[in-house]
């Protein structure tokens, strides 16, 4: 707590020391030396700007009592004079300028942000003239000085109004940049989650599978022990007993590790894509896999709608899989092109590459879990599961999906219909993941 005082008070500080110092560098818009616009009153608005956490009350007045000073000490060496009672005659008016405009401002300091640049730089010449007006009149007091003319208050006005909007104008610009960078770092860490999202919405839809294998191994395992011991083949029957068992606690631990995942898709805390920005990741994390694989391929993305879904996992995952096997078909260069339509039921997603293309003999089993037609260079098969991934994934939605040889571009074509509904609030992707938060 005395740490953080402390840094308040050093900031007043700072801030009172850079707007005496910036009086210094003043204009007389009238003869003589009356009346004097400076420097300071600019970097005096521009600190209070942006220190809205200070006391605007307490910086009015450190800044008006150090620039009385320092203009005190000046009028001290110009005149060759000493007298503590003219000094403060002559400033003591320049200072209470900044007290006046820290009060008026700090009416309207909880709610900067709301106001249009142009109506804040309307607020903010008012308070700017009130202040110099209330300056003019002690002065007047002070040093028994005449009223301005009319020419004059209004040189007065449309000095304190190009000021004020030059300072707004600059604090606009900077907030407007911070708010870019903000923006920027905000949808980076975005992605981030999204493609890690991605990457757990696959694991879980796997091991929900994996339950359900588990949960029939165990029913047929307890089946088995009952008919061995039908059987009277009792010691058969107690080992089928104990697989049964000792299956049902993997079960049990793989239902914990399932819960802990689901929370990273509560309800509560999932916002809604539009299938503009989901085809958007995927370009972008593909176009950077192509070139991982020093391939050079256009990635081109076309949407004939744009509707915003809350299950935006599921197609993100079968369109990353899609259009990184269609990077992984072509060779060194070709096209890849992610398209999105509507028909009446359905909203359609096409993905055409121009890579070497899938045989017409092997479409009906590209699906099937341990099919691959892709090898390394030790000829060891891939584990192939990536299709029948994005079929279960399809299904999950009440999809479907398809594929063919694309007549455009010579290579292959996959195309997966997903109805309205699944996409919506509510779909079967909600009913599917709440189905197994139990």
């Amino acid at each position: 707590m005395n740490s953080l005082i402390k840094n308040e008070r050093l900031q007043i500080l700072v801030i009172a020391m850079a707007t005496a110092i910036g009086a210094q560098f003043k204009i007389n818009p009238f003869s003589g030396d009356f009346f004097r616009i400076g420097l300071g009153v600019s970097t005096f608005l521009f600190f209070l700007l942006f220190m809205r956490h200070l006391p605007y009350l307490t910086i009015g007045l450190a800044s008006g009592l150090f620039s009385m000073v320092l203009q005190a000490g000046d009028w001290m060496i110009a005149t060759n004079s000493f007298s503590i009672q003219g000094s403060i005659q002559n400033n003591l008016a320049a200072g209470i300028y900044y007290v006046v405009f820290a009060v008026g401002l700090s009416r309207f300091k909880e709610r900067i942000n709301e106001y249009h640049p142009l109506v804040l730089g309307a607020i903010v010449s008012v308070i700017d003239f009130a202040s110099n007006v209330t300056e003019l009149i002690i002065r007047g007091m002070l040093l028994d000085t005449h009223a301005f003319h009319l020419g004059e208050w209004f040189q007065l006005l449309a000095i304190a109004i190009v000021r004020s909007y030059f300072v707004i104008g600059l604090y606009s610009s900077i907030s407007i940049s911070q708010m870019r960078f903000l923006h920027a770092e905000q949808q980076k860490r975005m992605e981030q989650m999204i493609h890690i999202g991605t990457g757990l919405y696959g694991e879980v839809f796997y091991l929900k599978k994996s339950m359900d294998t588990i949960e029939s191994i165990t029913v047929n395992s307890f089946n088995l022990s009952r008919k061995l011991k039908e059987e009277n083949l009792n010691g058969h029957s107690v080992q089928a007993l104990e697989i049964a068992q000792q299956i049902h606690e993997v079960k049990k631990d793989s239902q914990r590790i399932l819960a802990g995942l689901l929370k990273l898709y509560d309800s509560e805390i999932v916002v809604d894509l539009s299938l503009s920005e989901i085809l958007d990741f995927v370009v972008k994390g593909n176009q950077k896999y192509s070139e991982m694989l020093n391939k050079k391929i256009s990635i081109e993305r076309e949407a004939e709608i744009n509707v915003f879904t809350p299950n935006y996992f599921p197609i993100l995952t079968v369109l990353n899989n899609l259009v990184s096997n269609a990077v992984e078909a072509i060779e060194k260069s070709g096209i890849v092109r992610v398209q999105v339509v509507q028909n009446e039921t359905d909203i359609v997603f096409v993905v055409t590459d121009s890579g070497i293309g899938i045989p017409d003999k092997d479409h009906d089993v590209i699906f099937e879990p341990g099919f691959t037609t892709k090898f390394n260079v030790e000829g060891v098969a891939a584990t192939g599961i990536g299709l029948s991934h994005v079929r279960d994934i399809v299904h999950s939605l009440g999809g479907a999906i398809e594929v063919e040889p694309s007549k455009e571009t010579g290579g292959t074509r996959f195309l997966v219909r997903i109805p309205i509904t699944a996409l919506q609030k509510g779909g079967e992707a909600d009913v599917d993941i709440l189905r197994y938060r139990g």
